[in-house]
Formats: C-alpha cells, structure tokens, sequence
C-alpha cells in the first residue's frame, strides 16, 4: 500500500502514522457496519412492501399526473422515516430549499418560530429573517426567537420553558452542529426536547432539520416524536447517486401545506413531473446506508488522526455518532487552507484545482470548499468546507467508499505536513 501511495506524493511516514491509527478502529468499523445492516434491510423492506417495480423508474413529463414511480417513492420514503407522509421532490433544490419550505407552509403571519438549539445554520439566517432578505419569514410577518444551548452543549430546558407562549407555532431543531463547534444531537436528545415542547405546548409543530444525520443511528427523529423531518437528497438519502433534490416527511397535514407551496393552492403532490431522475432516486436511497457507513468510518479515522496531532475534534475521537459531520479546529488560516486543499488534491473529479476562500452566497465570511464530486455541492462525496474566520474550524463530511476516504484524510495529512504546518513523531 505504501507504495501505491507514494503514487499519490505521499510520504511513509504519514502512511505510518496514518495506518497504526487505523488498526485500533476495527472494533468501531465493525460496530458501523452492523448499523448498516439495519438500515440497509429498513430500506428493501419498505421498496418491497411498496412494491418498487420497473415501472416506477420511467418517470413522466409536463404535468407529471398520476407518475406512479414519485407517489410510490414518497411512500417509501414515509415507510422508512415511520411518518403519515412525505413529499420527495427534483424540484426541491436544495436542504435550504427544502428547510424554508417546510417552515413557510406550515406558519402564518402572527406566529412564531422558535429554536431551543441556538442559532440557525447560516444560510437558514435569510430565511427567517435574522439577516435580511426578501421573501423572508419576517417580511412575511412571522416572528423568531431562540433559546441558546448551555455552556456545555447541552438544552436550556428553564429557558426553552419561558420562551414558548401563545404565538409559538413551530419549533425547529437542528440536529446536526453546521458550522458550529458544539456536538451534533443524537435521537434519543432530540426526543427528550420534543417531549419536554409538547409537555408546555402539545399541538406546537417540531420539525428537525435531518440533514446529515440520516442513516447514522438505527432510529430517526420521526421515531421520536417529531412531526417533520426535513433533508436534502445530495447528502445522506441520495446515496451519491441522486444530482438534486429534498425531501419533507411527516404528518399529513404538514407534507400537504408544504406540497401546496411547492406547486400551487388546489394542485399540491398531484403535479410535478420527475422526467427521467426517479431511478437515481431509488438506487442512491438503495445504497445510502452502506454509504453513510463508509462517511461515518471516514469522520471516526479523521477524528482520530488529527486529535492525535493535538487538534481539538468535534465529535471527539470516542464519542457516539449521530451525523457524518467531523469537526476539525486548526486555529490558523494556513492549516484550515492546506487541509481543504489536501481534501481536493485527493478527488476524482478536479483533483487538480486548488481551493481558495471566496464570498459564497448566503454566508457572511469567506468560505471554502474542497469538493471534487460526481454532483456539484454533494455533501454526501468526500467534501470539506468552512467559515475562513476564527476558530477556523474545517467541516469535513462524506465518501463514498472508505478507501477513498481514507485517502482524502491521509493526502489532507501529507500536505499540512509537507508545508511544516504539523509535526509527525
């Protein structure tokens, strides 16, 4: 193997480094792909109980009426997710896309929109209006308050209590941390915080924001008392196969408010044709387990390595996993730059671009990104990204397939070392 690696410009010793780390994580490795298995079986079981056949690959045109490839993968999205409905659409651009959905359809001018988990990811700032844009829940007349989480990452339950009153209508929860240095939310934490909402307010709607997490634990939030749950289909569920699209599960009521914003009052799920995009629907839900698999061994190995060269990792190197998500804080420009840039320089696809920092829309720093994927923004391929500002923490997230992973870490190793920005003993 080291041979083969020096193909790639990288030195013994970081393989070294790279693969005595290795070795200790089987006992993990193993436990991850037993959680596949799970998942993996979740998925067949309900294609099989939907009757998933040739057919429902072919897809519609125009108008998309009566496709029954789309209904009958929203009812085996719904199957999975244990939810009354889903809505699974292409025309759902993206996880923003499909987050600002589920909340414009299903609030009212008068209601408020709470978090108990703190601040929003960044692009969700626009949406709600805590940064200013047109078309905004606050343009909209829909108010917003957040609860911040404690000192040690954990829910302000005495504050959350103060902060729900008679205008609170929906509740939204993030489970995973986005460009946030605080852990992610494991299921049975989110389930404890429903609770505790609807002990105060039953009828109020709590909608998780699933992106990342799918596939990570046996269960899902739906399982776990949440009315939505709200993804995009280029990370987790699209299994890398799927160039586009989001999903919203959840209760009937929900799903049909949210289907009427996306097409229109008196149409709702009955349109939307899916052209010829249903079999990558199908396939990457199909393999999404076993990929999600993969990006999990991929964060664990990340972790381990760069906590080892004294970096602080979130999640640790021992911790649980409830999302694909690997924390990296390098507290200098220079490491977070040669990391992303290490990250690329081990893709398929534009391996030989270089990743800089630049204003991307709906942020309010600098970001980069090293993603050389097979889908542009793919967050489920071997993907990091970032704030260029302090702490300068890298998110690192995705592959799908270990062995690629594993070569995205140990080449992110070769070029902080190669620039004398760490030190391998």
């Amino acid at each position: 193997m080291n041979n083969i690696y020096k193909d790639f410009g990288i030195d013994d010793k970081v393989c070294e480094f790279a693969e005595n780390i290795l070795k200790e994580l089987k006992p993990r490795f193993d436990e991850i792909d037993r959680l596949a298995d799970i998942n993996q079986l979740k998925v067949i079981a309900a294609m099989q109980k939907n009757n998933v056949s040739e057919a429902c690959m072919l897809g519609t045109t125009g108008y998309g009426y009566n496709d029954i490839g789309r209904e009958t993968l929203e009812k085996v999205y719904a199957d999975i997710f244990h939810t009354e409905d889903a809505l699974v659409r292409a025309q759902i651009t993206c996880g923003t896309h499909a987050l600002a959905l589920a909340l414009m359809s299903n609030l009212r001018p008068g209601d408020e929109l709470l978090s108990p988990v703190g601040k929003p990811y960044d692009t969700l700032e626009e949406v709600i209006g805590i940064r200013d844009s047109i078309g905004s829940l606050k343009e909209y007349g829909v108010s917003y308050r957040q609860v911040d989480l404690l000192e040690d990452g954990t829910f302000d339950y005495e504050n959350i209590k103060k902060a729900i009153n008679e205008k609170t209508k929906l509740v939204t929860i993030q489970r995973s941390k986005g460009y946030q240095t605080r852990p992610s939310f494991s299921v049975k934490q989110i389930g404890e915080l429903i609770a505790f909402v609807k002990s105060i307010k039953p009828e109020v709607i709590c909608m998780v924001d699933n992106c990342y997490g799918e596939f990570t634990e046996e269960i899902e939030p739906s399982d776990a008392g949440a009315d939505m749950i709200v993804g995009s289909l280029i990370k987790n569920p699209g299994g890398g196969l799927a160039p586009l699209g989001g999903y919203i599960c959840g209760k009937k009521e929900c799903i049909e408010n949210a289907a009427y914003r996306l097409t229109s009052p008196g149409l709702g799920k009955e349109v939307g044709a899916s052209l010829t995009i249903l079999r990558d629907f199908y396939q990457g839900l199909f393999l999404a387990p076993t990929v999600v698999a993969s990006a999990l061994k991929g964060a664990i190995f990340a972790a381990n390595v760069y906590e080892k060269l004294g970096f602080d990792v979130i999640p640790n190197s021992t911790e649980d996993r409830h999302d694909i998500i690997q924390a990296v804080t390098f507290g200098d420009k220079d490491k977070m730059i040669a990391f992303c840039q290490g990250i690329q320089a081990a893709s398929p696809v534009d391996s030989f671009v270089k990743p800089e920092p630049w204003a991307m829309p709906g942020y309010d720093s600098d970001v980069i990104m090293a993603a050389g994927a097979f889908i542009s923004g793919s967050s489920i391929e071997l993907s990091a990204d970032g704030p260029v500002k302090e702490p300068y923490s890298v998110y690192f997230q995705g592959g799908l397939t270990f062995p690629h992973v594993k070569l995205g870490i140990i080449k992110s190793l070769q070029t902080l070392y190669e620039r004398n920005l760490v030190k391998i003993d």
